[in-house]
């Protein structure tokens, strides 16, 4: 892609970006190149990371012609509430590595745009901070070696005013970021998981003989023994909807649902967990084939345009998350930025389901698909 401003000039966000890309790369001009890094790059050799870009875009739609799509409205209803459409922002931990103003920015644009603000257990914000912009919270769970502090956490997001908890089910530790790896990756002064109190001089901030020091204090903070029977237990802990996050065979989705989970988000964690997982849309209609209904489902990894919308509305998705394009947003223009992002999304959906035929979500999710070869 061709700059459109002139070299040394900024990006003005209305007026220079037309597509998420464009916030790609207005984020990777102003971030350091390990953050870059970090909010860039996979486990592995990425290969899961590029494929999930690839198996979105062999998804072809079939459109229906001659339907009055005059009035097209893309919103929808997730976990009791009503949002602009059907896509929320993904956690995402650490926001502040990006911009001073962090999650509070991030959750702004969230809020303005109508739809939920998923608030990550390793926010650089605390979920007191955070619920207090308004507008629907999520909170993504990280399961702690101590338990008490887990549960500890789900009250709190509870009191917050958080309107669903997500536990992440994928990791047992983290993905080996080769990226990470060969930066020696720290967290800088003044960016914490506030949640936690682990304050700046935590492992994650001291430069490690080799490795990251981000991966390796999360090592010793995350329990690699999370199981059913503690989704089970925080099913009965907790009044607030809970969404299983990272979801990828069909058997493990129907158990999901046999353990009370109100929803869950199909997701390889994009691309940095398993090198080598199958792309995650790749295996979104079978699994929402196989609950039938019975929870929500959720598609992550990869989302980069409103047809993506669409494509994962098509085969059985109730919504999406976004995750790497908010923080583009986010390095790029701060709250404007996120709010680019999310205007970007719901323009593209609503000029994707005209033209497909579609007056709305619920029109989208018959829709006929055709899937090239890879």
């Amino acid at each position: 892609m061709s700059r459109p401003v002139p070299a040394g000039e900024p990006w003005d966000v209305d007026r220079d970006v037309h597509c998420l890309e464009d916030l790609e790369h207005a984020a990777r001009e102003v971030l350091p190149a390990d953050v870059w890094d970090f909010v860039a790059g996979g486990s592995g050799g990425e290969d899961t990371l590029s494929a999930n870009r690839a198996a979105l875009r062999r998804i072809a739609l079939v459109p229906r012609i001659l339907r009055d799509v005059a009035h097209c409205d893309p919103q929808t209803s997730l976990f009791g509430e009503r949002h602009a459409m059907p896509v929320a922002v993904a956690p995402i931990a650490y926001h502040k590595l990006v911009h001073p103003k962090g999650e509070l920015a991030s959750a702004r644009a969230a809020k303005a745009a109508g739809v939920p603000f998923t608030a990550s257990t390793l926010s650089s914000c605390t979920i007191e901070e955070i619920t207090g912009i308004g507008g629907t919270v999520w909170f993504q769970l990280y399961w702690l070696r101590d338990r008490k502090k887990t549960f500890e956490l789900v009250e709190r997001a509870e009191a917050a005013g958080c309107t669903a908890v997500m536990p992440t089910v994928d990791v047992p530790w983290m993905g080996r970021r080769l990226r990470d790896v060969r930066n020696r990756f720290t967290l800088p002064p003044g960016v914490e998981a506030a949640n936690l109190a682990w304050g700046s001089g935590s492992e994650a901030h001291r430069a490690p003989v080799s490795g990251s020091a981000v991966a390796s204090h999360t090592g010793s903070a995350f329990t690699p023994s999370l199981t059913w029977e503690d989704i089970e237990e925080l099913r009965r802990r907790t009044s607030l909807p809970v969404i299983l996050k990272g979801v990828l065979a069909a058997e493990d989705a129907r158990r999901a649902v046999d353990a009370g989970a109100d929803g869950i988000v199909v997701s390889n964690h994009g691309g940095r967990q398993l090198d080598g997982a199958v792309p995650a849309v790749d295996v979104l209609a079978e699994i929402a084939a196989e609950v039938g209904g019975a929870c929500r489902v959720l598609l992550d990894s990869g989302i980069r345009s409103g047809t993506d919308v669409l494509r994962a509305l098509a085969l059985g998705a109730d919504g999406v998350l976004v995750g790497r394009p908010a923080l583009w947003g986010l390095a790029a223009a701060g709250e404007r930025g996120v709010a680019r992002v999310l205007d970007l999304l719901a323009a593209e959906l609503r000029d994707a389901l005209g033209l497909v035929g579609c007056d709305g979500v619920q029109a989208a999710r018959g829709l006929r698909t055709v899937t090239a070869a890879g």
